[in-house]
């Protein structure tokens, strides 16, 4: 999303604010993954492939560590690791999260404006509703534990944010919802992407007041999400896994849902829920597809 709308509203006046529920310490290193996979999305960088790290990887590294009987269940490729390295000495020599970030965006030429949602810790915790090579039925795990260990295969009974309480924004957030034209909810997943983000204190609230410019655009498609487990985790934590439910689970705080063509049929149930609805093509398989999202998004807050 944040690809398509940098071809269509200069980069200096976005401002990306994103989830760090994901944000883990492996290796001794503080990995930071969808901050890293924006940035490098917007480099230019990023392995189409995978849908993470870094194109044309390599694995000297990993693939040492695997033969030495280390801990190899998360691989970092050696281009990878590098930002690891970078972001870990800064943050161990006082830095925030926030400036570290600004600092590789800008290092890698990238003119939007990326934001870590806060610099303090807040981790995303998932609890297991059947047994796994973790644990017993009800055990709380790390949430690269359930995504990439357990490839998220096990059902889930419960989410929270652990640190959420405590967290305060980082500088720049609570200024970009209240001065935004227009406020884009990407299609991420509505529990673990955009749930840590909404966790901490203040952030909802300002969308809230600000709902009439806040633009979603759905994850979900003809019932299923395109990538990731968001329809099983909707469903397993009692949201219907639809367009509906995206909008039943939004419209406290988004005045307009975009979803696909494929949902037109449910324009009606999601006005319903009052939210307004806008029908467009939105799976981006190709860059000129993004673009033409991107419009859509930005003209629909009128």
């Amino acid at each position: 999303m944040l690809s398509g709308l940098v071809r269509v509203v200069p980069a200096g006046d976005i401002t990306g604010i994103v989830n760090v529920g994901d944000d883990m310490e492996l290796h001794g290193l503080s990995i930071c993954p969808d901050l890293d996979t924006v940035t490098y999305t917007l480099a230019g960088m990023d392995n189409r492939e995978t849908g993470w790290g870094v194109a044309g990887e390599s694995w000297a590294v990993m693939d040492e560590l695997a033969r030495l009987g280390g801990e190899d269940w998360f691989r970092l490729g050696d281009r990878d690791l590098a930002t690891h390295l970078f972001r870990t000495g800064r943050l161990r020599a006082g830095e925030p999260l926030s400036a570290v970030t600004a600092e590789l965006a800008r290092r890698r030429g990238i003119a939007v404006r990326l934001v870590p949602v806060t610099d303090d810790p807040l981790r995303t915790r998932v609890v297991l509703a059947e047994a796994s090579e973790l644990g017993a039925p009800g055990t709380e795990v790390s949430f690269q534990d359930y995504f990439v260990r357990l490839h998220h295969d096990v059902p889930v009974r419960g989410v929270r944010f652990d640190g959420a309480g405590t967290a305060r924004p980082a500088p720049g957030v609570m200024d970009a919802l209240g001065d935004a034209e227009t406020i884009v909810v990407c299609p991420s997943n509505p529990v673990v992407s955009i749930g840590p983000v909404l966790a901490v204190p203040g952030v909802r609230d300002a969308l809230v007041t600000r709902r009439d410019r806040v633009v979603g655009v759905s994850p979900i498609v003809a019932g299923a999400a395109l990538k990731g487990p968001a329809d099983r985790l909707m469903a397993e934590l009692g949201t219907e896994p639809s367009v509906v439910g995206v909008a039943r689970l939004y419209a406290p705080w988004v005045g307009t849902l975009v979803v696909d063509v494929a949902d037109a049929s449910h324009a009606a149930a999601i006005e319903a829920e009052g939210v307004r609805c806008v029908v467009t093509p939105t799976v981006m398989s190709t860059p000129e597809r993004a673009e033409a999202l991107a419009r859509t998004v930005v003209d629909a807050a009128g």
